[in-house]
């Protein structure tokens, strides 16, 4: 932008622009709704996340009452980010939810926050595609490894090795796999060699859709490659 030229401006930084009134109603707004059980961190979670996408620029409200999927406003939206592992949400509030991503507003989340949250809810789970059913171990070392190297959410990340819960899930094939992680028989012996998807994004209507299931706890998610993943993922997403 210019720099305006208009006197009684005090000095700004370089690369800095002011925020003008129009920048306002432009800005992109995103909810996060926390909540749940507290194992995963989802207030320290949210915090973070809130963080990283006012810094992107965006307007960030924060909830932290399921009944937040079942307002109106939802639509308002152009980013919704569940933090909400296990609990219940209303069929009325599940299917609001799923409407407003297919209208075109974007979902995207992390480990058990989104894909083990609301676990009787089958249109909530259709709408992420997935859902949590094991880590077989608990905590464990295992691999993550990139399969789409040319998307521009995974461009520049290698596979790297991680200490957490390696998540076994029930998986949509219709998602566009980022990145998988494949078990040994160590800790469930039918399942060695099995590959399974770690970070994917798929469409939900005219609505984006992206998940991690890296970050049990919050300090994972300043894991470089995880958090880079997550931030991208989440812009990809969002309207």
């Amino acid at each position: 932008g210019n720099d305006g030229g208009a006197s009684g401006h005090a000095p700004r930084r370089p690369g800095h622009r002011p925020l003008r009134l129009t920048d306002e109603a432009d800005m992109r707004k995103a909810m996060i709704v926390w909540g749940g059980w507290a194992g995963h961190d989802p207030d320290i979670c949210a915090a973070m996340i809130r963080g990283w996408l006012v810094r992107e620029g965006f307007d960030v409200t924060v909830e932290t009452s399921t009944e937040a999927f079942g307002a109106p406003s939802i639509r308002d939206f152009d980013l919704v980010v569940p933090i909400y592992t296990m609990s219940k949400i209303e069929k009325a509030h599940a299917l609001n939810l799923c409407e407003a991503v297919k209208a075109g507003v974007g979902l995207a989340g992390h480990h058990g926050g989104m894909c083990d949250a609301f676990r009787d809810s089958v249109d909530y789970q259709f709408l992420c595609g997935g859902q949590w059913v094991a880590h077989p171990g608990n905590i464990i070392d295992y691999r993550i490894d990139i399969t789409r190297p040319d998307d521009p959410v995974t461009a520049g990340i290698a596979g790297f090795a991680h200490r957490s819960e390696q998540y076994y899930m029930h998986v949509d094939p219709a998602n566009e796999v980022l990145a998988t992680t494949t078990f040994t028989g160590d800790h469930a012996a039918w399942i060695d060699g099995v590959v399974m998807p770690v970070v994917w994004k798929k469409r939900y209507g005219a609505g984006r859709v992206f998940y991690s299931s890296l970050g049990h706890r919050a300090y994972e998610l300043d894991v470089p490659e995880i958090r880079t993943m997550m931030i991208r993922g989440m812009l990809w997403a969002a309207r």
